[in-house]
């Protein structure tokens, strides 16, 4: 989650919301992508953390699954990539804050719940969750 931590701080520094996530093979503990939001500097509105990883990751792998692999994200996914890491079959998710607004796992439609979801990773949360959180209202509150 540090890492992914780097990556939010990284994004802030590039006046993107800071978010930032990480792909992990969990049998060597080896960072295979890594990224922070991107929405701003690419004008695209899905180049999100989690996005941006998948997209690393399986252009590496040469696959458009990798069910192999784990993901670290500073704040609970929203439903655009809840579903991406659905279709991606990602093993599991851990994500540090919550996001009662705009989240898509525990959160708003509940994405893995639906019966129109075909694979649902396994969700951990609260990984270092203050952290993640602050980085985020100290942005916003840097805004207002």
């Amino acid at each position: 989650m540090r890492a992914a931590l780097e990556e939010a701080k990284h994004a802030a520094q590039n006046d993107e919301v800071p978010i930032g996530a990480v792909l992990v093979d969990p049998q060597t503990g080896e960072i295979i992508a890594r990224a922070g939001n991107r929405t701003r500097q690419l004008n695209d509105p899905s180049a999100h953390a989690e996005i941006l990883c998948i997209r690393q990751a399986c252009e590496k792998a040469g696959a458009q699954r990798i069910p192999d692999l784990d993901l670290y994200v500073t704040l609970e996914p929203c439903a655009m990539c809840a579903a991406a890491i659905s279709f991606a079959r990602l093993n599991r998710i851990i994500f540090g804050a919550p996001d009662p607004k705009g989240g898509g796992i525990i959160h708003g439609g509940q994405f893995y719940e639906q019966p129109t979801c075909h694979w649902k990773p396994q969700v951990s949360q609260g990984i270092l969750a203050e952290e993640c959180g602050q980085i985020l209202k100290d942005f916003f509150k840097s805004r207002r």
